[in-house]
This record gives C-alpha cells, sequence and structure tokens, in this order.
C-alpha cells in the first residue's frame, strides 16, 4: 500500500503530533493527498518547549490545523512512580486524551508516526498504540526513517534531519521517582548544551550528577568546549561524567 492509497481508503483523520521526523511528514502526505485532518500536540512536562515551537512551525508551514492538549501526566502515580514500563502508562494516557479530544472534534480514526524501522517489541509504548487502534500509516506502507527522512528533505520540510528525541522522562533511571523539578532541570540543562551547537544528545541523571552522552563526531567540540560547560552546568549537577558509550 502507499500513502496516497492509504488516505484515499482513510481521508479524515486525527494525527498524533509531535514535531518529530516521522509526524511531520506523515502530517506534510496527508494533506498533500487531500485528506482532512487535524494534528493534536500534547503539551506535558514531558515535553520540552523547543518541541511545541516546532510543531507550531510545521504546521504553519503546512497551513495544518493544529490543537495543543495541555495534559499533567505527573498526577497519574503509575506514571512518575517511573517503573521500567512507565512508557506504556504515559502513552495510553496520551493517546487517551488526544482520542478524546479527537471524537469531540469529529473524528473517529488517530494516526501516529511509527515508521517501519521502529522496533515495537522493545518499546512498551507501542502495546499502548496499538490497544486503542491507532493506525500507523508509514509503517504500513513499509516506510523507513531513512526513507522519511529523504522524502521529508525532497519535500522542504526543515524536520527532514532533526535528530530523534526521546522524552525528558528518559533520562531519570528507571525506579526513580519523576518530579517536575528534575524535569525542568534537565530541559535547561540541555538547552544549555544545544546553545553550544550540539546536537543529537542527551544529559541523563545519575544520582545527583549529569551523565553525558554524545555522538563520536562531537568528543572533539566537548573537550573544547570543557570549561564552558562545567560551568554552565554546574548549577544543576553535583557532577559532569562522560559516557564513553557514544551515542550512533
Amino acid at each position: 500500500m502507499t500513502l496516497p492509497e492509504f488516505f484515499r481508503a482513510h481521508p479524515r483523520a486525527a494525527i498524533g503530533f509531535s514535531g518529530g521526523v516521522d509526524s511531520s511528514y506523515l502530517l506534510y502526505e496527508a494533506l498533500r493527498c487531500g485528506a482532512e485532518v487535524c494534528a493534536y500536540f500534547v503539551r506535558s512536562p514531558f515535553q520540552p518547549q523547543f518541541e511545541l515551537d516546532d510543531a507550531r512551525r510545521l504546521a504553519d508551514e503546512l497551513g495544518a490545523r493544529m490543537r495543543v492538549l495541555s495534559l499533567d501526566v505527573l498526577s497519574d502515580p503509575e506514571i512518575a512512580a517511573n517503573p521500567p514500563d512507565r512508557c506504556y502508562f504515559c502513552k495510553r494516557r496520551i493517546f487517551a486524551a488526544i482520542q478524546t479530544a479527537a471524537r469531540a472534534d469529529g473524528y473517529d480514526l488517530l494516526l501516529d508516526g511509527t515508521n517501519a524501522s521502529d522496533d515495537i517489541a522493545d518499546r512498551p509504548g507501542f502495546r499502548a498504540v496499538r490497544e486503542l487502534e491507532v493506525l500507523s500509516p508509514l509503517r504500513t506502507c513499509a516506510l523507513t526513517k531513512e526513507e522519511v527522512r529523504r522524502r521529508s528533505r525532497a519535500a522542504g520540510l526543515f524536520t527532514w534531519d532533526k535528530p530523534a528525541y526521546a522524552c525528558l522522562a528518559t533520562r531519570i533511571p528507571a525506579g526513580r521517582p519523576i518530579t517536575a523539578e528534575a524535569l525542568k532541570t534537565t530541559e535547561q540543562a540541555e538547552g544549555f548544551l544545544s546553545s553550544l551547537g550540539f546536537r543529537d544528545f542527551r544529559i541523563r541523571m545519575d544520582g545527583s550528577a549529569a551523565k553525558l552522552q554524545l555522538r563520536a563526531e562531537d568528543l572533539p567540540r566537548l573537550l573544547d568546549c570543557r570549561a564552558a560547560i562545567l560551568e554552565g552546568l554546574r548549577p544543576y549537577y553535583s557532577a559532569v561524567t562522560l559516557d564513553l558509550e557514544v551515542r550512533k
């Protein structure tokens, strides 16, 4: 099946929209195929501000309808406790909220940006998406991450080379309760590192210390910026360490 064929069969739908590579391309294709769609972005303490900014920018550039839903995920004790399968509870809460809003707006079908490269067996969040009967057109049409990026670039979408981004909660070790303060600390610290020109990295909490996970090509920059990084992260962490298992 191709995306035009999918949207001919499903001409009206809501899209769970993050502003990332996959959901941005899905929104673009839905509109290009003439489908009537609305993009739903869920704003929570788990999402940094730049994700919402990117989502709004992309929707504006495409002329797409977009709704922002606010959700206090930390009010759910199963999420705040941060068990190993926290992503399942979080995804279920988020997509259930989108479904409720979408149905009130007259959309009975909900889509997400899961692609053919995603290992759904290894991610508990995908189980929640399937339980709620969310469809994944990119996966259905066998579009890999690489192909989505290639097509996004050809379409002129600024998201084509956007690094994959996992929510702020993933920076906190499983079993350690998630707090709004810890999430804010992570957002501010990663924002600082971004201001130094780093892309596609993580700052994970290791006790009260920060553990940096960078791409191999960014290690020379790390050494050049070492003093600035230590000074910039000192307000947030007791120490700063480097994970030598570099990001792929």
